[in-house]
């Protein structure tokens, strides 16, 4: 087993506003994004818990309970099933950590990623 480098992970534009970069495992999916404030991520919900790294910017969160912001260096946990988006109100470098693995991307259903803001 030898280390991944990002450098050598494709990187995916999604829209003009948003690109990222994946790695599938056999029981998690991997995300590295870049999100360019302005960009909206719409509100929906999976199956799969997810965990955000926000590495630089800042990002509003909308979840059913309200709307919470996060920062450079913090961690937002969402539960399964959890209906949620996202605004991006500052340039942003993200790391999404997903389980189980998002199928979904892997088929290509991930269309609400794919809108123009």
């Amino acid at each position: 087993m030898k280390p991944l480098n990002w450098n050598d992970i494709p990187s995916e534009r999604m829209h003009s506003l948003l690109t990222r970069q994946v790695i599938h495992t056999a029981s998690m999916t991997i995300a590295r994004l870049s999100l360019k404030a302005g960009s909206v991520v719409p509100v929906h919900s999976h199956h799969n818990e997810q965990v955000s790294m926000v590495e630089s910017g800042l990002l509003k969160f909308l979840l059913p309970d309200g709307e919470v912001l996060v920062g450079p260096g913090q961690v937002l946990e969402l539960k399964p099933h959890l209906p949620h988006g996202v605004e991006v109100v500052e340039d942003s470098e993200v790391m999404d950590l997903f389980t189980p693995r998002r199928e979904d991307w892997i088929q290509g259903d991930d269309a609400y990623l794919r809108n123009k803001k």
